[in-house]
């Protein structure tokens, strides 16, 4: 099952409340809804996905599930009693040589698609081989790891090297990953036991937060600085972007706190190749400081003009 941030979805952060939840899904599905977009199959998907998103997230018994276990959060429980299963299982057997006799599942049960990936499924798994037979085969436990990017390293794809059961294992990270993304690398986990599969590796990213930029979704947002003369007058200011400084043209009689959006400066889009968020700019007016007394006099006369 493909990783769904519902978070993303709704254009919220992960400690968003249950208002900023509702207040956000409200607004978008106006917008995504069929009876204003008809015939039009994207807003019918999109409106599909923030139900969707809606329905976890404003639960909060299911939005801690999905929290914890992301994509599998439906599957929670099951896997918390599969992994106290597993390691009672390793420490009675201790070399992982015999069956797995906690396990209580009938031949030829169903097995849902997450205990299949996590324990190797038909084969050997829980099927008739494992139950009381040194013969069985079982997936290799998981690993986790947390890698900690920077905005920028996020938004440039790159190679990352990490040191798994003593061998080097070397991933891409693509541009775009947000924090709290979940990439799976299968096979990549420790050994299996009598000849079943590899566990997977799980790779979380955490990103920091950066000085000059706050990222929502694939937009940016920072701040420009320009001074009171420009700001009636117009003019030019530089403005930092993730591939440098570009020009900005300020209007004259620009009000402090004005935003301007600078279309395809934001973050790169995940996965999507030369496909880019906007940057929102936004004009923060510094008076003039320590005046002279014919400066004084001259902003008397406009004022009094």
């Amino acid at each position: 099952m493909a990783y769904i941030d519902y978070y993303k979805i709704l254009g919220v952060d992960k400690n968003a409340t249950q208002d900023d939840i509702k207040k956000a899904y409200r607004k978008l599905a106006r917008k995504s809804h069929p009876d204003l977009n008809p015939d039009d199959k994207e807003a019918e998907k999109r409106f599909k996905e923030l139900n969707e998103a809606n329905e976890v997230l404003s639960n909060v018994e299911n939005r801690a599930k999905y929290d914890k276990y992301g994509e599998n959060w439906k599957h929670g429980e099951e896997y918390e009693k599969a992994q106290q299963q597993q390691r009672q299982y390793q420490s009675q057997s201790g070399n992982f040589g015999g069956g797995f006799s906690g396990a209580d599942f009938g031949e030829g049960e169903d097995f849902s698609d997450f205990f299949q990936s996590m324990f190797g499924g038909a084969g050997g798994g829980f099927g008739r081989s494992s139950r009381g037979s040194a013969s069985g085969k079982f997936k290799g436990q998981d690993v986790h790891a947390e890698l900690n990017l920077s905005l920028k390293e996020a938004a440039t794809t790159h190679q990352q090297t990490f040191d798994i059961n003593g061998k080097k294992v070397r991933i891409t990270i693509p541009a775009g990953v947000y924090d709290g993304q979940q990439i799976k690398l299968k096979g990549h986990g420790y050994p299996g036991v009598n000849n079943g599969p590899n566990g997977d590796l799980y790779v979380t990213f955490n990103i920091s937060s950066d000085l000059n930029f706050e990222r929502i979704g694939d937009d940016l947002k920072t701040k420009v600085t320009i001074d009171l003369y420009t700001a009636v007058l117009g003019g030019d200011v530089k403005v930092n972007t993730l591939d440098g400084n570009v020009n900005l043209k300020v209007k004259p009689e620009t009000q402090n706190g004005t935003t301007v959006r600078l279309r395809g400066k934001g973050f790169p889009v995940y996965k999507k190749e030369g496909e880019f968020g906007d940057l929102f700019v936004t004009y923060d007016v510094k008076l003039p400081t320590n005046l002279t007394e014919n400066q004084k006099e001259l902003f008397e006369q406009l004022k009094n003009s």
